[in-house]
């Protein structure tokens, strides 16, 4: 999902990661740059993948896969990822002195992951310490961590359900945000001036809220009608989006304004303390 890629550094060197299969699995371009020094690493990495193939490493190329990270853009492209098993195996194919640091470096940076599933508090902690430090509040911090709770489990139910990852996952999403707030997240993302931001990173309470209301919803559905397959699994989408939307709509008519805003939690903040 689009909500967890992140990005690690190495030596001041960006390095893209984003979860999958409940692993981090991360860019082979970037480590390839990284390791090379080519000015062409797509080419680099082209010629060794054809190499490793060559010698018999018919497997290791099995295990790359190919998901949608950012680019320089902001637009999200299919790109070559590896888990840090993949990726020990791909270092050791590349002659550089920075061989083995890199691998130290992503035994821990793979690791954390590992001790997140290991023990989930930690993998809380972290999160709430990161939002604290963008200078979230207490309160928002203890919305948006009960949003990704409920969003981790209604992803649990998608995949359980027939729901194939990434793509399935982004056209329920936009099932649900359109029925509920009348826009798509991509439209939203527009709305807010935002590219490659985490949308409801730069929600406001309401919106997260109206937010958790419309994939709790979705999820009670899915149980309590035991759906199965993309197209049931859209209605009920719809349907959970419906609830939450209605909600909206009444909230509004009360109070004589739009929940959905252009504006982001952070800066509403920092005007708040401005205007004091």
């Amino acid at each position: 999902m689009r909500s967890e890629i992140k990005i690690a550094v190495f030596k001041g060197r960006k390095v893209r990661k984003t979860l999958y299969r409940k692993e981090w699995y991360f860019s082979v371009i970037d480590i390839v740059e990284i390791l090379s020094g080519s000015s062409i690493p797509r080419r680099y990495w082209s010629d060794l993948k054809k190499k490793l193939a060559d010698e018999g490493y018919a497997e290791l190329y099995e295990k790359i896969v190919q998901l949608k990270l950012p680019s320089a853009d902001g637009k999200f492209y299919a790109t070559d990822c590896a888990d840090t098993e993949t990726l020990f195996r791909i270092v050791q194919s590349i002659p550089s002195p920075k061989a083995e640091t890199f691998k130290r470096w992503l035994a821990k940076v793979g690791c954390e992951r590992v001790q997140e599933i290991e023990n989930p508090e930690l993998a809380i902690k972290r999160t709430r310490l990161l939002y604290k430090l963008k200078g979230y509040s207490d309160d928002w911090i203890e919305k948006r961590m009960r949003g990704i709770a409920i969003r981790e489990e209604l992803t649990d139910e998608w995949q359980k359900r027939g729901a194939q990852e990434e793509r399935d996952y982004e056209i329920l999403t936009a099932q649900i945000s359109q029925a509920t707030f009348g826009v798509t997240p991509s439209v939203y993302r527009k709305l807010k001036g935002l590219k490659r931001q985490n949308l409801r990173d730069h929600m406001n309470d309401l919106e997260l809220i109206f937010t958790m209301l419309g994939e709790r919803s979705t999820t009670e559905i899915h149980r309590n009608e035991d759906s199965h397959g993309m197209k049931k699994l859209g209605e009920d989408a719809c349907a959970g989006g419906t609830i939450a939307g209605d909600a909206r709509k009444a909230l509004e008519k009360r109070l004589k304004r739009p929940v959905v805003s252009k504006n982001n939690y952070l800066k509403e903040k920092e005007s708040d303390k401005r205007i004091r």
